[in-house]
């Protein structure tokens, strides 16, 4: 059982390397990348409202497209048995995005309610989860439920008013970490191509001879 593993770990390694190696010649474009979220992350928190809208409207127009594209294929599937409920999630698509992108206002205060709840409602199972197990570190796990649930309960107590901010917020958070995620992805590649180069060299180099 535990050669398994080794090995199963040994070859995901081996994968993961030769992948990672096939991208380090793009690793500059990674770093750009990571730097346009990182801005635009900032900028969102700069200006949530804005961030919030914008949101708002691009979930309403992916909400259109998916919904036309399962439309789309209903009618190529008409004999099939599951038609009328694809046809049913294809209606709802466009009916929501069409909301979303005519009441945006309105579409970002269900949004913050359900972040809210889903804050409160995660928080609460982690804390209670963390307590029951008592795993390794669960004192932590059950710090981070606690601020998780404070955080959906403050969220709860300013609603509609936190409508206006808290999207675009947790928007451009988000942005920011997964820019600093490409960023840290690109220079460990730019430093796995250098370290390789280095490795070449020092194969092609002859031996001395005495």
């Amino acid at each position: 059982m535990s050669t398994g593993v080794i090995v199963d770990k040994a070859a995901f390694r081996r994968n993961l390397r030769h992948e990672l190696e096939a991208i380090r010649g793009r690793w500059i474009w990674l770093v750009i990348l990571g730097i346009a979220m990182v801005v635009f992350g900032t900028l969102a928190i700069g200006a949530p409202l804005i961030a919030s809208v914008a949101t708002a409207f691009t979930l309403g127009v992916l909400l259109l497209m998916g919904g036309a594209a399962q439309l789309v294929g209903a009618f190529w599937t008409r004999d099939w048995s599951g038609f009328f409920l694809v046809l049913m999630m294809g209606v709802l698509y466009i009916v929501v995005g069409l909301l979303m992108l005519n009441r945006p206002i309105e579409a970002l205060e269900a949004m913050t309610l359900l972040v809210a709840c889903g804050l409160m409602v995660g928080g609460l199972f982690r804390a209670i989860g963390s307590i029951s197990y008592q795993f390794p570190q669960w004192g932590w796990v059950f710090v981070g439920g606690l601020i998780e649930l404070a955080l959906g309960i403050m969220i709860w107590m300013q609603w509609p008013a936190a409508s206006l901010w808290v999207i675009g917020l947790f928007v451009g958070i988000d942005m920011i970490f997964s820019g600093w995620t490409w960023i840290m992805l690109g220079l460990r590649l730019r430093h796995l191509g250098s370290h390789l180069h280095h490795r070449h060299d020092a194969t092609m180099v002859p031996p001395a001879h005495a």
